[in-house]
């Protein structure tokens, strides 16, 4: 492909390079040069793209894409942002893929997994489609699952995910999208058939440094789709509704105001059920994942359908047919009469949600076991401990992923939240002996709440992953409990 195709619609502020050389490839890590590749040099929050052009001209790239000359001899196209710059030519060089999808944005806080694997499912159920999916859990082609580093990849990384999708068969894409990725222009020039809104709490604060950052960010979904969705109920719903630049449908559970509502609400440990209400339909609705949350994410996945031009019977009936999310109120196997549940609640907000949902299913104790992430926003971790405190009739505090902050310092500051309170409490830093601890001391009846890793199988100590799956830890346990008997 010629230079020139790959820079349409870019602002060049000076150019060095002939627009009729033919590049191979627009890559923004060094390490992935090519021969004949156009190296984009992004400025990033540890690292300077800038710093890498002389490895990414040694690895043979014909042009580099920056923000200042480069210190080497090489042909460079000189524009003032080169992260948007990045954005703009991947898409030009992988042919704009995303714009022959039907493209689903998912963004909020809490949420986005469930909802997008739904939408998948009911998608698939009833308009047998093949689907791509990304997100946190990974991302999928149809069945075929991809790993992935981030909820959402890097712009140049997603051209080529929705390519591959595209010659797989795929017609339509369900994403997760990020706060960071609408800040940072990862999905920048992608148009999105539907952008849906589930909710917005503390989380990511380190980096938005406000709510109204943070809220701003996932706002400009609604400048990007054809059609949106908003929870009604969130208190940040009139923010998006009031920045949004496409026709809107609200859902809500708790008022008559959304556009689609949900009445006669029923809970149990197996699911919800609810009659879903659109203007003079009524329709029964089941959903086999427990908790509030999922009544929410119901409608919000039902909501997208009927953007989608899909009636509410067909979608209802199609999700009927659901099962759950890895790591999203995930059961466990367990040796007797008490509950183990893997959640991916990491903010307060999650946290509150799966205790309060899971103590109308409770016979015996709720049991909370969680820490929070270093290197994060250190705000929300006494929020947490508090909440846990006042929802949950035991807590175990432990660790998340540490990062480069001292497991112990972590736990401090989330029993700062708990010293006013009286609920009992089990201190223990290391992940798989607090989980061996809580199985080893349950009673009749309880339910005991893994949160914060989910379908994570890893924890992060330092900068180093290390293999560390929550389901393996509990079938350790419970063989090592039946060996003793």
């Amino acid at each position: 492909m010629k230079l020139s195709q790959i820079l349409n619609g870019l602002d060049i502020l000076a150019s060095t390079a002939e627009p009729e050389l033919e590049v191979t490839d627009v890559v923004n890590d060094s390490r992935t040069v090519t021969p004949g590749a156009v190296f984009v040099a992004v400025r990033g929050f540890e690292t300077d793209g800038h710093r890498f052009i002389p490895q990414a001209v040694s690895a043979g790239a014909a042009v580099v894409i920056c923000e200042e000359p480069p210190a080497v001899p090489v042909p460079y196209v000189l524009v003032a942002d080169s992260r948007h710059a990045l954005a703009v030519t991947a898409r030009n060089f992988f042919g704009d893929p995303s714009s022959k999808l039907c493209v689903i944005g998912v963004t909020g806080t809490n949420g986005k997994t469930t909802t997008t694997y739904l939408i998948k499912h009911l998608l698939e159920e009833i308009l047998h489609a093949k689907v791509g999916l990304i997100g946190t859990n990974g991302n999928m082609i149809g069945d075929e699952m991809l790993h992935s580093e981030r909820t959402t990849p890097e712009s140049r990384d997603l051209q080529e995910l929705f390519t591959r999708m595209l010659e797989a068969g795929c017609t339509h894409v369900v994403m997760e999208v990020s706060s960071h990725a609408l800040d940072l222009g990862r999905v920048e020039g992608i148009h999105f058939a539907v952008g849906i809104f589930t909710n917005l709490t503390q989380d990511h604060l380190d980096y938005h440094k406000t709510m109204e950052n943070y809220a701003a960010a996932k706002a400009k979904l609604f400048s990007m789709c054809d059609k949106g969705v908003v929870n009604l109920d969130d208190a940040w719903s009139d923010f998006m509704l009031e920045r949004a630049k496409c026709p809107v449908l609200t859902y809500s559970v708790k008022s008559n105001r959304g556009d689609l509502a949900a009445h006669d609400i029923k809970y149990s440990a197996s699911g919800v059920k609810f009659c879903a209400v659109h203007g003079a339909t009524i329709q029964p609705v089941s959903l086999a994942i427990p908790g509030t949350f999922s009544v929410y994410n119901a409608l919000g996945v039902l909501a997208c359908m009927l953007q989608l031009g899909i009636s509410l019977q067909d979608a209802a009936e199609a999700m009927a047919t659901a099962t759950g999310v890895k790591g999203r109120v995930e059961v466990v196997p367990t040796d007797g009469d008490y509950t183990i549940l893997i959640d991916y609640a990491h903010t307060p907000d999650a946290l509150e949600n799966v205790l309060r949902s899971m103590r109308e299913v409770t016979e015996g104790r709720l049991v909370a076991l969680f820490g929070c992430g270093g290197d994060r926003d250190r705000t929300k971790r006494p929020i947490m401990g508090r909440i846990a405190a006042e929802l949950a009739d035991f807590v175990v505090v432990t660790s998340d992923n540490p990062r480069t902050e001292e497991p112990e310092a972590i736990v401090a500051d989330i029993l700062e939240g708990m010293k006013d309170s009286g609920t009992p409490r089990q201190v223990i830093v290391n992940r798989p002996a607090a989980i061996e601890w809580a199985i080893e001391h349950h009673e009749p009846g309880d339910v005991i709440i893994l949160a914060g890793k989910g379908h994570e199988d890893y924890q992060i100590l330092g900068k180093t992953k290390i293999h560390m799956d929550e389901r393996e830890i509990v079938a350790d346990v419970l063989k090592r409990r039946r060996e003793r008997t």
